[in-house]
């Protein structure tokens, strides 16, 4: 019973997809010579909107990388999507000295944005997204930011059953044109 239950979990864990963001070596200097460690940045997802983020330190690469996957995998977020491909609305977001600039894009735009963040769409299954990275241009900072965006994304479904509203009021349809649909 425990293997199948063992195999169901990899079997979740599976159709997540992981990209390394960035890794970065620091040497101590100590008595005898340096040591060295390596910090790594992983972006984890699913490619259906679900995405989240590590870091992990040790000594070696592997090790170092096994810690972000996992850190990645336990605080993943779940992003509402226009269309399965876009944003619902143009967002900003920031953190520290990093500030980025989610905007929504038609059908075949693309991916258009910089390194951290594109491996965030991508893991994230975002199809279409024109983005501005503006301030630091440090890979945990931009990351950090695009997650803060992100999170504060809502759907206009969430914006209408928070004020008791339909979707097309939301929009701002006029008038004439609920009348209409009424009749």
């Amino acid at each position: 019973m425990a293997r199948s239950d063992r195999n169901d979990r990899e079997r979740g864990d599976s159709d997540l997809v992981d990209k390394l963001v960035s890794i970065n070596r620091v040497a101590k200097v100590v008595k005898g010579g340096r040591r060295f460690g390596f910090a790594a940045l992983v972006v984890v997802g699913d490619q259906k909107g679900r995405v989240g983020y590590g870091s992990g330190k040790a000594r070696e690469v592997p090790e170092a990388i096994r810690k972000a996957t996992e850190h990645a995998k336990r605080n993943m977020i779940r992003v509402t999507m226009r269309e399965g491909r876009t944003l619902h609305h143009d967002i900003e977001g920031r953190h520290g000295a990093g500030k980025v600039v989610l905007r929504a894009a038609p059908p075949g735009t693309g991916i258009i944005a910089g390194g951290p963040m594109r491996a965030v769409f991508e893991t994230m299954g975002l199809q279409d997204v024109v983005t501005k990275s503006l301030g630091s241009s440090n890979p945990h900072n931009m990351v950090k930011a695009t997650f803060d965006a992100l999170i504060h994304l809502v759907s206009p479904r969430s914006v209408a059953a928070r004020r008791g509203k339909k979707v097309g009021e939301i929009f701002g349809r006029k008038a004439g044109d609920l009348a209409t649909a009424e009749e």
